[in-house]
């Protein structure tokens, strides 16, 4: 559906995946811009990550049921563009429905957030194992959001220092979930750790993003932006292809 309207709008698609990993017992999502969702590494290493999530859901789903409130597993299922791929926004926006809470924030703040009932944790895949799917795929591996993670700066650091070792390739400098302050501090990042800079807005829907699309300002000035990154590994493929 989105490549035929971007087909359609003359606008080019670049494909991309959101992993969830694990880090030092924190969920990270870790983004895959322009990779080949046929790439058989990627496609079995997203299967496996898939499963997870599934059985996360019905965790989920189980601690609901506990406090009261019935059926949220195929609630939420309902709102999943993809049904295996169930989470806990899609939770969220069931108990918005059913009128347990007044809004996404207060689903997040009474029963899904960190440290609450229906936070359940999960060990998701390593971070060297997605950042290779990625790689392997032809794609480039972006830190996405990196404000929204309460990391000190020492501990960003290191994350940084880690994500480069394996193979990452960029930082989410402008979000939708970032401060005009963090756009400063992440471009700085960017540049000390020699990584690239992307923008996205977080958009889920109007009603529950601070951004619309669109509507982020331009990247700041110093930054090498990720799509330069594509067409570096168009140029590499298109000149492999020429030798072979």
């Amino acid at each position: 559906m989105a490549r035929t309207a971007a087909a359609n709008h003359g606008i080019k698609l670049i494909n991309g995946v959101e992993i969830s990993v694990t880090w030092r017992s924190q969920t990270l999502h870790i983004l895959g811009l322009g990779v080949d969702p046929a790439n058989p590494k990627l496609r079995s290493g997203l299967t496996a990550t898939r499963a997870g999530r599934t059985q996360r859901a019905h965790n989920i789903a189980a601690v609901l049921e506990g406090l009261g409130i019935s059926g949220s597993f195929e609630g939420a299922k309902r709102f999943a563009n993809n049904p295996e791929i169930v989470g806990r926004t899609h939770f969220a926006r069931f108990l918005v429905q059913q009128g347990v809470v007044k809004d996404m924030p207060s689903a997040f703040k009474r029963f899904l957030g960190n440290g609450r009932p229906g936070h359940v944790l999960h060990q998701w895949a390593a971070l060297s194992d997605a950042v290779n799917w990625i790689n392997e795929s032809g794609g480039v591996a972006v830190i996405a959001h990196p404000g929204r993670y309460s990391f000190d700066t020492s501990t960003l650091n290191e994350l940084l220092t880690d994500f480069c070792g394996c193979g990452g390739g960029a930082i989410e400098v402008r979000s939708g979930s970032h401060s005009p302050q963090q756009y400063v501090t992440f471009a700085k990042l960017a540049c000390h750790f020699g990584l690239a800079a992307s923008a996205g807005s977080d958009f889920h829907s109007p009603l529950e993003s601070r951004q619309d699309l669109g509507n982020l300002p331009a990247l700041p000035a110093g930054c090498t932006p990720v799509w330069e990154k594509f067409d570096l590994v168009e140029r590499t493929a298109l000149h492999q292809a020429m030798m072979n």
